[in-house]
């Protein structure tokens, strides 16, 4: 056994220094292509598997009529409950024509949903589709009283990818010629030998490789490699990248740290409700994850409520409130109501301009913490249209059901304090005034305001890497052993009740790096010197940064943070440019002062900030601090 360990840990620190070496090229390859985060309509929150072809065109035809495609809602997508079986003498999908009667080409004629993808293109929008990465979907498990599920064998009834993977996708994208797919994951979770559906003898068994709430229990590298398949076949039939894939794996296996390589969106979360709580739940489950998105690869906290329940007519505060908060974290905006009942109002939130352009703000920043409890938070994120990055937009959250005060400063905006800063309200598309040094603000309950901010950047030139979180890519994160990230706020699932042991932590990724925190939500401090900005960081880390045309000099105070667990090992810092080490420290250790650390930039496009461990550390994971990281 002994060998073994020591056989292990050396592999593994091989396969560290091996990453931890700087490519001096951006590794992140687009999955598909969304420069700004995808917008359109779903039909699974409005009718589940109760769908019909003429349902879809209704809500395609207000996203027209209304000014909703012009705002930018463009993507009609068909989720589950569009198949009738898969064909057993040669595997093609067949199309439930009886739902989608379009599809019915006649006689000795295959179904294909090319009818329908030509009429949403004709009217100027994008198909999308949904499919399962396993044998079977998500409604054989869960809609088990519906009409509308697959018939037929064992095998007509396996509908899913698993074993069809690129004759599926040439399908999808080649034949019926969809923009969109999203993939679910229930076919690797849903189908063990305990499960009604399968124990009855309904479902074959599949030994789930999904443990919902259980990483350990996961296996991590199956699912990735299933889906790099995925990725190659869409590869192979759309070369140039015109799609979307949607990678729906409720923020299992990892998923929100690998999930950028592998999808154009992923899903952070369980499914959302209509519920304030579990909106609030699924936007937790992204908000602290600001250097994993980026333009094209984004972060999924599940489709917009906006329109029913506690976001309906009644609600048109908390309706604001969750559009605002999906625009300042730069989240997919897919509508998920139906379209053909909702009010003008409704209408109105979904397409309020300002707001949108937030959300589709080219840089593809996404909104940063300046400040959070349990009851408010401050989110920040920078604009692209502002000269030395002094345009911002602000949203202050109440999460609470009472009123609450706020107290917006210019070090939240990373801007001067002693000059003025103009704000502008996004949902009111009116100036709000300008105040210098601070603002006070009280909201209602479940309220957000959101405002464009202009003013003076807090550093005479430059700016703070944590602002610009899209030029950021996490080569490697530094986590040795997966934990579950204990501050999403743990809502009760809409399918749960109270006769368990409670809601648990379920996402995995707890010590990713963070902007202006450190991995695990403590203040940056190197031997009780505070930094508000920076970077908070595990050691074994690489952080890839593209830089401004133009850069001079990066900068940094660096050194191992005060709130660290591992306080043996030593480490020592590196700053790379084009794939040259520009700039290190010698070995640290914890309680030391910082280091300052620069590096010229002259001529560089792309810095990677790399973090070494020297030695074992018992105690733990060493949490390092780049204070004050900035490029000048």
């Amino acid at each position: 056994m002994k060998l073994l360990a020591l056989s292990l840990l050396v592999a593994f620190s091989a396969q560290a220094q091996q990453t931890l070496e700087a490519t001096g090229r951006w590794q992140h390859r687009p999955v598909g292509t969304a420069l700004t985060p995808p917008m359109g309509w779903s039909s699974w929150n409005a009718f589940r598997v109760d769908i019909t072809e003429q349902k879809v065109l209704d809500s395609a035809k207000v996203i027209v009529d209304s000014g909703l495609a012009k705002a930018g809602y463009r993507s009609i997508n068909i989720d589950d409950g569009w198949w009738l079986k898969r064909r057993s003498s040669d595997g093609r999908l067949l199309v439930r024509t009886g739902l989608f009667p379009s599809a019915d080409a006649g006689a000795g004629k295959d179904s294909s949903l090319r009818p329908f993808t030509d009429r949403i293109h004709a009217m100027g929008l994008k198909a999308g589709l949904y499919t399962d990465i396993g044998r079977n979907a998500c409604s054989q498990a869960y809609d088990a009283d519906s009409p509308n599920l697959p018939e037929g064998t064992h095998a007509e009834r396996e509908v899913g990818l698993m074993g069809f993977m690129k004759q599926d996708v040439a399908l999808f994208f080649g034949e019926w010629n969809f923009d969109y797919l999203k993939v679910d994951g229930c076919g690797l979770s849903s189908y063990g030998r305990e499960r009604p559906h399968v124990a009855s003898g309904q479902y074959r068994e599949f030994k789930p490789t999904i443990v919902e709430g259980s990483i350990n229990q996961s296996d991590i590298e199956g699912t990735k490699k299933l889906y790099a398949g995925l990725r190659q076949a869409l590869h192979e039939v759309r070369p140039r990248g015109d799609y979307v894939l949607s990678v729906c794996l409720w923020g299992t296996v990892n998923v929100r740290s690998w999930g950028q390589d592998y999808g154009t969106m992923w899903r952070s979360s369980r499914d959302i409700w209509k519920g304030f709580a579990q909106m609030v739940h699924n936007f937790d489950t992204v908000a602290t994850r600001e250097f994993y998105a980026g333009p094209g690869r984004w972060n999924d906290p599940d489709m917009l409520e906006i329109g029913n329940g506690d976001f309906g007519d009644a609600h048109l505060t908390e309706a604001r409130t969750h559009l605002g908060l999906w625009a300042i974290v730069a989240a997919p905006l897919m509508i998920g109501t139906d379209l053909s009942k909702v009010s003008p109002a409704i209408i109105d939130i979904l397409k309020a301009p300002e707001v949108v352009a937030i959300n589709q703000d080219p840089a593809g920043h996404q909104g940063v913490l300046a400040y959070a409890d349990s009851d408010r938070q401050i989110l920040v994120k920078t604009l692209a249209d502002g000269p030395e990055g002094n345009r911002k937009a602000v949203l202050l959250f109440n999460r609470t059901s009472a009123p609450a005060k706020f107290t917006l400063t210019a070090e939240h905006l990373k801007m001067d304090a002693a000059a003025p800063i103009a704000l502008r309200d996004a949902w009111k598309r009116a100036d709000a005034g300008t105040f210098v040094g601070k603002r006070e603000f009280e909201l209602q309950a479940r309220e957000a305001l959101l405002f464009t901010a202009s003013g003076k950047h807090a550093l005479s030139r430059g700016y703070y890497v944590s602002e610009r979180p899209g030029s950021v890519y996490v080569a490697r994160d530094g986590i040795r052993a997966l934990e579950q990230d204990p501050v999403v706020y743990r809502a009760l699932a809409s399918w749960s009740a109270t006769d368990n042991g409670g809601t648990r932590p379920a996402y995995a990724g707890w010590g990713g790096p963070r902007a202006d925190s450190t991995p695990y939500d403590q203040a940056l401090s190197v031997q009780r010197r505070a930094f508000r900005h920076g970077i908070g960081v595990l050691a074994d880390s690489r952080l890839q940064v593209q830089v401004a045309p133009g850069s001079q000099r990066f900068m940094a105070s660096v050194g191992v943070d005060d709130s660290t667990r591992g306080k043996h090992a030593a480490v020592s810092f590196e700053v790379w440019g084009d794939g040259r080490r520009l700039a290190s420290t010698g070995p640290m250790a914890f309680d030391q002062p910082a280091r300052e650390l620069g590096a010229d930039l002259r001529g560089v496009a792309l810095v990677e900030l790399v973090v070494r461990q020297h030695g074992a550390d018992p105690a733990g994971p060493v949490v390092v601090t780049w204070g004050e990281a900035r490029i000048e």
